[in-house]
């Protein structure tokens, strides 16, 4: 880092793998930095004046272009930010490289633990956001020395929404290979808490009192626990780390290193259903809380059991879906919204229990309102404000607003999912059916001459369904600040 402050840039960047230098401009991109020359595309308009911005794909571009344009920044905090980037790619790369070099040296575990990288996921998920200020990088050291470690740690963490729309850390536990506890424990956010979901991670407001465990003192913990090449194991592992806030090179990611029969590449199942299809049992029933010592016991145990009896072919996975024939899906839920907010969209009058989704991460969530019967749905769903319309399956759905107790403003959609429909409806909807039919027969007697028009209005108003949630989040960032 200091080399890049005392003016030694051009020797940081020169001879740099491009990869890592691609990985670096791109993630300037996104963080808005401006150099000497503008930013990147501005660069390229006054470096390239040939071509310009018009090939701004920074992997598209050579290495010396890269470099040139890394070596225009000159602002202390800036140059600090690019080493720190430059240095965690690098490493990351270096790991990469090694183990593709060391095929035949690996042991069982390194194994697991290349598999878990060559996963097509894992670029985008595990390429994290270390360049922070408040995170850890665990040092690897003598790489040689690391691959050969078997030690292995299993990591589970819990989340509560705080009122600033970010998820924190209220619960962890770290068990190793043997299942010993090397660490368990409750932590306090230290922010004033909008969601406890109690019925998830266990915890309520009381269980924090007294509580001083922070953040800082986990990482701490979690890096001496992680020293010297422990292999940190976890299902979609990348969530408990961004949690965490720490960043490790060797990681088992359970969801990566079994094969399924789902033909999606991208499909990674349960950890409760993962462990049926390879343990034999569940880790918990349905509308039980998580216990992250019962979960990073089970993670553990399938590392143990790909290693000792190796589930090469492809897994079946028993994905049960509940009956949720009297019920709603509310999608697209900002995931600053708590879900006991939820009710208010539906009539008070109607007795409605919201589903709390286990895993939420990212900007949006989603769940399901149950109720008494799917008489009482439909019912509920036709009194709820709001232009109905189709989604991509055809069922009917809402855009909702909805006003929090904060007096944030937020919206989101309602998609009717049950199966019939309320007795007084059937005439009429024997009568739509023919009308439907009948129209049916019409189109079909003569070409469709409006297919291409229905087609483009349709694009048109996902695009502006697209529009109006980033209004949304938008205003709420506004109202927020």
């Amino acid at each position: 880092m200091e080399e890049l402050v005392t003016g030694t840039i051009d020797n940081i960047f020169s001879g740099a793998d491009k990869e890592v230098l691609v990985d670096v401009v791109r993630l300037i991109q996104k963080q808005g930095l401006n150099s000497s020359r503008g930013n990147w595309k501005e660069f390229l308009n006054s470096y390239d004046r040939k071509l310009g911005d018009s090939l701004s794909d920074p992997s598209k571009r050579s290495a010396d272009v890269l470099t040139a344009f890394l070596k225009s920044f000159n602002q202390t905090k800036d140059l600090m930010f690019i080493g720190k980037i430059f240095r965690h790619f690098r490493d990351q790369r270096a790991f990469e490289m090694h183990i593709k070099n060391s095929l035949n040296e690996e042991t069982p575990e390194q194994r697991l633990v290349r598999l878990t990288m060559e996963h097509p996921q894992y670029r985008r998920n595990y390429y994290c956001d270390a360049y922070n200020t408040d995170w850890i990088v665990v040092p690897l050291g003598d790489m040689s020395k690391v691959m050969k470690s078997s030690s292995m740690l299993s990591v589970d963490c819990e989340m509560v929404l705080c009122n600033d729309g970010t998820e924190e850390v209220v619960k962890v536990c770290a068990v190793d290979n043997k299942l010993n506890v090397k660490l368990n424990k409750i932590v306090n956010p230290n922010k004033s808490i909008s969601d406890y979901r109690t019925e998830i991670t266990g915890v309520s407001a009381k269980d924090l009192e007294g509580v001083t465990c922070s953040l800082v003192d986990i990482q701490g913990s979690m890096k001496k626990l992680l020293k010297h090449g422990t292999i940190l194991v976890g299902h979609s592992a990348h969530n408990d780390l961004r949690a965490l806030k720490i960043a490790h090179h060797r990681v088992i990611d359970t969801s990566y290193i079994f094969k399924y029969s789902e033909v999606r590449l991208t499909y990674t199942p349960s950890l409760n259903s993962l462990c049926k299809a390879v343990l034999g049992y569940e880790v918990r029933k349905e509308g039980e809380p998580h216990d992250c010592r019962i979960d990073a016991e089970a993670a553990m145990k399938l590392v143990l059991a790909k290693l000792g009896h190796g589930f090469d072919e492809p897994l079946k996975i028993d994905k049960r879906v509940p009956d949720f024939s009297h019920a709603m899906l509310l999608h697209k839920i900002p995931v600053e919204v708590p879900c006991q907010e939820l009710k208010k969209v539906f009539p008070r009058d109607f007795y409605v229990d919201i589903k709390a989704d286990l895993k939420v991460r990212g900007p949006f969530y989603s769940t399901h309102a149950i109720f008494k019967d799917d008489y009482e749905a439909s019912i509920a769903f036709r009194r709820i404000d709001g232009q109905e319309r189709k989604d991509c399956e055809g069922r009917p759905q809402k855009l909702v607003c909805l006003k929090l107790s904060t007096g944030q403003l937020t919206s989101f959609y309602v998609c009717k999912t049950m199966s019939s429909s309320p007795p007084e409806d059937s005439k009429r909807q024997r009568i739509s059916s023919a009308i439907d039919a009948n129209e049916g027969r019409a189109c079909s007697s003569e070409p469709c001459k409006h297919a291409e028009e229905i087609f483009r209005l349709k694009q048109q108003l996902s695009a502006r369904e697209d529009e109006i949630f980033s209004l949304q989040r938008i205003l709420s960032d506004l109202t927020r600040g």
